[in-house]
């Protein structure tokens, strides 16, 4: 993807690069949700990408993410929503579901059981992608493919959370294109007890036109389109 030197030339940038690799892997375009990760960027830009078309916004940090999502719904009526795609702290559970309509990062027992909890204020239920591990390593966060189904079962039984799929990470030294795969298998999985959980988040800056092309649904992009944060 050719990077512009405004931001509306990188969000420009992004669409033709997402439109390309869709049509290249025989896809719907409509079937694609470009979430704008902005986290480490003020609310001003948020404002400006709404100008441009933008309307989901991923943030991972609870403490940046709910004043600005105050801010920007102070000052702009236009419709949007906030996706929450990092590691969420368990007492953060009831200040995100103020501004969060999309959790990336369901990852582990005791979020679900506080998520359950949180959620029974809700008025509408609250979507949910559970977040897989793709490593060896059961210490890290997510869920490991082999406990996918038995941990999305315990999701499915809850009144107000709407499980949609899994969201995955390639792994910095694995073979980007074998991790994909494996979290579209583990979304085919997925689908054997909830069919209608066929969405994938999989696919950042720097791969995201791969996982296109391996069935991801929603895209996490940060810095392609916003630029790096100057402190």
């Amino acid at each position: 993807m050719t990077e512009g030197t405004t931001l509306a030339e990188r969000y420009a940038g992004a669409l033709s690069a997402i439109r390309a690799a869709t049509i290249a892997a025989g896809r719907d375009h409509d079937d694609i949700t470009l979430v704008v990760v902005t986290k480490n960027h003020p609310a001003s830009l948020v404002l400006e990408l709404l100008e441009l078309g933008a309307r989901d916004f991923g943030e991972n940090r609870d403490q940046e993410a709910a004043p600005k999502a105050v801010e920007v719904r102070a000052n702009s009526v236009v419709e949007h929503r906030w996706h929450f795609v990092g590691q969420l702290q368990s007492n953060k559970v009831r200040s995100m579901l103020d501004y969060s309509s999309v959790l990336h990062s369901l990852d582990r027992q005791s979020l679900l059981t506080e998520l359950i909890k949180q959620t029974e204020r809700r008025e509408q239920p609250l979507d949910v992608f559970i977040e897989l591990n793709l490593t060896d390593d059961p210490g890290r966060g997510g869920i490991r493919p082999v406990e996918l189904l038995p941990f999305a079962e315990q999701v499915l039984a809850a009144r107000w959370l709407n499980l949609k799929g899994v969201m995955g990470v390639a792994g910095l030294e694995a073979d980007p294109a074998s991790e994909f795969e494996r979290i579209r298998t583990a979304s085919q999985q997925l689908q054997r007890v909830a069919p209608e959980a066929k969405w994938i988040s999989a696919g950042m800056s720097q791969d995201f036109e791969l996982a296109i092309a391996h069935g991801a649904t929603h895209l996490r992009i940060g810095t392609a389109i916003t630029g790096k944060r100057a402190y």
